[in-house]
């Protein structure tokens, strides 16, 4: 068998429409699992809304009577539990984001490398490292991320939905267990707050741990002030 002749280096052009092809895919696959993570949440939203109405309509039909809350009990536990479900994918749907923008971010880097002079006009960060992958969720701002953006999360969003709907769950476990009224606001408002907290904590949890495992190739150079301090 022949041997094979060395292959010389692919020509720019090539390199240009392979990074593009693969940027594309990437796009592809981001626009369908944000768009798979919203139908979700839009569904848990009705669900959550459907439960709430049939519980309303219930109690009208059965004047509130002792099967009641047998019945309130079993919709809330099923609506939280769908509600925990839908969160933990869009956890997980924000990790794949993160990945998504980390290898796009490498193929800008990849363009900055086939062309220098188009850094000047990348709005998005050619750095996957953490600097870098703020700067492409939120580039308009002076600084590269603030908390009203975690906030305002679709994480977020459905952790305070869940946190409401697990508070009324304990308010109507401890009414039927006969506690007094203040005392169960009380657990249910606690319950609720540490639900919200906990979910902070997990996800906060998941987010820096992948940064502490993460090795980026193209990280971002040292700003003027750190410059300066290592000088």
């Amino acid at each position: 068998m022949p041997d094979e002749e060395p292959r010389g280096e692919v020509p720019p052009a090539v390199r240009a429409q392979l990074l593009a092809t693969e940027h594309w895919s990437l796009l592809a696959s981001r626009s369908t699992t944000q768009g798979e993570v919203l139908t979700r949440i839009s569904m848990f939203l009705y669900l959550v809304s459907a439960g709430l109405v049939s519980l309303a309509l219930a109690g009208q039909a059965t004047d509130f009577d002792e099967g009641f809350p047998g019945f309130a009990l079993t919709v809330l536990g099923i609506i939280l539990l769908v509600g925990i479900l839908t969160q933990v994918r869009v956890t997980n749907v924000s990790m794949e984001d993160l990945a998504y923008v980390l290898a796009m971010n490498r193929l800008r880097a990849a363009y900055v490398e086939l062309d220098p002079g188009v850094a000047q006009f990348l709005m998005t960060a050619p750095y996957d490292d953490l600097r870098g992958s703020q700067r492409t969720y939120y580039f308009l701002g002076d600084r590269p991320r603030n908390f009203s953006q975690v906030l305002g999360s679709s994480a977020m969003f459905i952790a305070a939905v869940n946190s409401t709907l697990l508070g009324l769950l304990l308010t109507g476990v401890t009414l039927g267990l006969g506690w007094p009224l203040v005392l169960s606001v009380l657990v249910s408002v606690v319950g609720g707050l540490c639900f919200l907290a906990g979910s902070m904590v997990v996800g906060g949890s998941r987010y820096f741990g992948l940064w502490r495992r993460y090795t980026p190739l193209f990280p971002s150079p040292p700003d003027d002030g750190q410059a300066a301090a290592s000088d």
